[in-house]
C-alpha cells in the first residue's frame, strides 16, 4: 500500500504540484484503489486552492459531494480500463479532469487527478445547463459562471506539456512506493540474516565490509604482530583494538590506551616511558609509564599521526628492542607489550612529505586494518538503530522506542561525517527529545539531518517563462539528480523514469550530462 501521508514530504511532487497550479490552474488529487481522496481534508479550511472551480465548489457541502463523487466514480472506471491515463467530462458537465493511473507490478494503487480545465469550448447551450444543474443543488450559479470563465482553456500544444506533467506526478508516486518498498525489504532481508555474524567484541556490522574485517580478526588474534588501524574519526578505531586485545593470549593481562595528540613532546615522554623522582619540576616520586602497566598485556597508541619526530625515534627503540629508559634515568627496563597504534591520517602521504618515519611506518604497519565510515556500510544503519534505541533507553528505564519511516529514510539519506558516533549521539538526543512519545517522528531530527538533500533537489524551476523551457530545466535536473543518485546506471534510471534506456542516453547527450564531461568540467573549475 501506498504510504499517502509520506507524499506531501516529496520535492519533487510538491513542485510538480505548484508547476500545475501556476501553469493550468489546476488542482492535484491523490485517489487511492477505492475511490478515497488523501490528500484533501474537507475540515481543513486552511488550504487555498488555485484552481477557479474548486474555490466555488469544495467549500461547500453539496458541491464537495459532486466533485468527489466524480472523482471516485471515473477512479473506478480508470480502474476497470487498461488506458494509462483518461481525460473525463466534469461532473458539471462543462469543465474537464485528467486522470493518470498509479500501477506497481501491474497492480493498480490508484489515480493522479488534475482537476479542472476546459478541453473543449463551451456554447450558450452547455453554459445554461450546467449553471441550472449546480443551482438545482443549492449553489450559487453566478459565482460558478464566474469561476467557469476563468478556467484554463487548453490549446493542442499546451495539452500535451499538462498531460505529460500529471503522468509525472504519478511516475514519481511509484518510483517513492518502490524505493521504499526496497528499503523495508532490505531491512528485512538483513535482519533476517542468521548465518552472519552481526558482532565482534562491542563491533556491530553485517555489511561485506564488516564481514571482512571480522574475518582478518579471527586471522590475527593470536599473532604477537603489530596493528595499525586506520580509519576517520568516530569510526570505532579503539573498539576493534579492544577486541582485538580481549580475543588474544594477552586477553588477561592490561589492555592500556593513550592519546599521543592529548600530550605535549615532554609529557609524552613521561606518560610513556615513566619518570624518576627529581628528574624534572613536580616529580615528586617515581612513576611507571604506560609501557610498564600495560607488560604482558596491549598499548593502543590512538592518534599515532600526531606524535613529535623525537617521539618516534624512541618508539622505534622501544618496538624494535623491547627496552625502555624512563626519563631522568639511565636504567633500562625490559617490557613485553603488544602495540596497535591507531590514526585518522594518511601516515604513507606523511612519510613522503617527511613528518613521519618511513622506519617507525613499516615496523607499525605490519598488519593493516581499515575501518570503513558509516556512509559506504549503510547497511549496518538498521542494526545500529536498534541497538542504539535498545541500549538508551534501558539506560533510562523507559520501553524501547520506535522511529518513524520518514526518520529511517532521512537517517539513510544523510553521509553521517561523524560516522558511528555521530549516529549514537542523534540516538540519545531523539530518545531524551521524544519524551513519553514511543514513536520518533522525523521532525525531531537534528536540521543538519532533517534538511540534508533538500537544496541539492528541485528547487530552481521556473514558473514564470516559457513552459517548454520550464520542462526542459525541470526534466534535466532530475536526471542530473537521477544519474548520480544510481551512480550513472543509466538502465535503473531510465526505468525509475519510465522511459527507454536509448531515449535516456540521448537525454543525456542533449544536456550535457555525461559523466566525463561533468567530471571534466569539475577540474576545469577547480
Amino acid at each position: 500500500m501506498i504510504n499517502w501521508e509520506e507524499l506531501k514530504h516529496i520535492h519533487v511532487i510538491r513542485k510538480l504540484e505548484e508547476i500545475l497550479g501556476q501553469w493550468f490552474n489546476t488542482e492535484i488529487f491523490f485517489v487511492d484503489e477505492r475511490g478515497v481522496v488523501r490528500n484533501y481534508d474537507p475540515l481543513d479550511r486552511q488550504r487555498e486552492f488555485k484552481n477557479p472551480l474548486c474555490q466555488t465548489l469544495l467549500p461547500k457541502e453539496k458541491g464537495r459531494e459532486l466533485v468527489l463523487k466524480a472523482i471516485a466514480e471515473a477512479n473506478e472506471k480508470l480502474y476497470v480500463s487498461d488506458r494509462p491515463r483518461v481525460a473525463f467530462e466534469g461532473p458539471a458537465g462543462v469543465e474537464s479532469m485528467l486522470a493518470s493511473r498509479i500501477t506497481v507490478d501491474n497492480e493498480f494503487l490508484g489515480t493522479v487527478f488534475a482537476y479542472s480545465y476546459i478541453e473543449k469550448p463551451i456554447d450558450d447551450e452547455m453554459r445554461k445547463n450546467a449553471r441550472a444543474s449546480v443551482e438545482a443543488l443549492g449553489l450559487d450559479g453566478e459565482a460558478f459562471d464566474s469561476a467557469v470563465s476563468r478556467l484554463k482553456v487548453l490549446s493542442d500544444g499546451e495539452k500535451k506539456y499538462f498531460y505529460e506533467l500529471v503522468d509525472l506526478v504519478a511516475q514519481e508516486i511509484v518510483t517513492f512506493h518502490t524505493e521504499i518498498t526496497k528499503r523495508e525489504e532490505r531491512i528485512n532481508a538483513l535482519n533476517n540474516q542468521l548465518g552472519s555474524r552481526y558482532s565482534y567484541g562491542s563491533m556491530i556490522g553485517k555489511s561485506k565490509t564488516m564481514q571482512e574485517l571480522y574475518a582478518l580478526l579471527d586471522k590475527i588474534k593470536n599473532s604477537e604482530s603489530t596493528v595499525l588501524i586506520q580509519g576517520e574519526n568516530g569510526t570505532g578505531k579503539e573498539l576493534i583494538a579492544r577486541a582485538i586485545h580481549f580475543n588474544s593470549p594477552r586477553k588477561d593481562a592490561q589492555f592500556v590506551t593513550v592519546n599521543c595528540s592529548a600530550f605535549n613532546e615532554n609529557l609524552l615522554d613521561s606518560e610513556l616511558f615513566g619518570h624518576v623522582k627529581g628528574s624534572f619540576t613536580g616529580a615528586i616520586k617515581d612513576k611507571k609509564g604506560l609501557f610498564e602497566i600495560a607488560d604482558r598485556g596491549t598499548l593502543l597508541l590512538d592518534e599515532i599521526g600526531d606524535m613529535s619526530p623525537t617521539m618516534q625515534v624512541k618508539l622505534l627503540r622501544i618496538l624494535q628492542e623491547g627496552t625502555l629508559i624512563a626519563v631522568g634515568s639511565t636504567e633500562q627496563r625490559k617490557v613485553d607489550v603488544r602495540v596497535l597504534a591507531a590514526t585518522n591520517k594518511d601516515l604513507k602521504e606523511m612519510v613522503e612529505q617527511g613528518t613521519f618515519r618511513e622506519d617507525l611506518y613499516y615496523r607499525i604497519n605490519v598488519i593493516n586494518l581499515v575501518v570503513p565510515p558509516l556512509r559506504d556500510r549503510k547497511e549496518d544503519i538498521p542494526i545500529l538503530l536498534d541497538h542504539f534505541l535498545n541500549r538508551g533507553c534501558k539506560e533510562k528505564g523507559m520501553p524501547v522506542k520506535v522511529l518513524a519511516k520518514r526518520a529511517i529514510e532521512k537517517i539513510f539519506d544523510y553521509p553521517w561525517p561523524g560516522n558511528i558516533r555521530e549516529l549514537e549521539n542523534e540516538i540519545e538526543r531523539l530518545i531524551v527529545l521524544s519524551g513519553e512519545e514511543m514513536r520518533v517522528a522525523a521532525d525531531l531530527l537534528s536540521s543538519r539531518i532533517r534538511d540534508f538533500g533538500e537544496q541539492s533537489k528541485v528547487q530552481g524551476v521556473r514558473v514564470a517563462g516559457k513552459l517548454k523551457d520550464a520542462l526542459e530545466e525541470l526534466e534535466k535536473t532530475m536526471i542530473k539528480e537521477g544519474l548520480r543518485r544510481t551512480n550513472w546506471n543509466k538502465s535503473r534510471l531510465a526505468k525509475e523514469l519510465g522511459i527507454s534506456r536509448a531515449g535516456l542516453i540521448m537525454k543525456v547527450e542533449k544536456y550535457g550530462l555525461d559523466k566525463r564531461k561533468i567530471a571534466r568540467g569539475s577540474g576545469e573549475a577547480a
